[in-house]
């Protein structure tokens, strides 16, 4: 197993747990507009050390998701925005481009300071 990506909650929108009811929430780096600011969980800006593929693991602290789709340009997003949203429906063809796809099952709480990450089982 390898880390490709990893990165913290820094903050919380005072509506961004709007969104969990729809089994879904919206990270967003820095520099989200303030608009958007509200509704999403902030993280810094860090890079993605390999490419982001269906079977991979996403981690909320030591809560493993499996991905079960990724969005056309959820790569480049999370890598210059740290901007995702992340839906866990299981949905196996990714709907709209900026999203993350992973397998339906209960979202953890999220507070400043949860863990998100993302293992490749490839050994590289």
């Amino acid at each position: 197993m390898k880390t490709i990506y990893k990165n913290q909650v820094k903050s919380i929108g005072p509506m961004a747990n709007t969104f969990l009811d729809e089994k879904m929430f919206i990270l967003f780096g820095n520099e989200a507009p303030q608009d958007l600011k509200d509704f999403c969980y902030s993280i810094d800006v860090v890079n993605v050390d390999e490419e982001i593929q269906a079977g991979q693991v996403l981690y909320i602290n030591n809560e493993a998701f499996k991905i079960t789709s990724v969005g056309d340009v959820v790569q480049q997003n999370l890598t210059t925005l740290g901007h995702i949203t992340l839906r866990f429906d299981g949905s196996t063809t990714p709907e709209l481009p900026g999203t993350l796809y992973l397998e339906e099952k209960e979202i953890p709480s999220i507070e400043p300071g949860t863990e998100i990450k993302i293992v490749s089982e490839q050994a590289s």
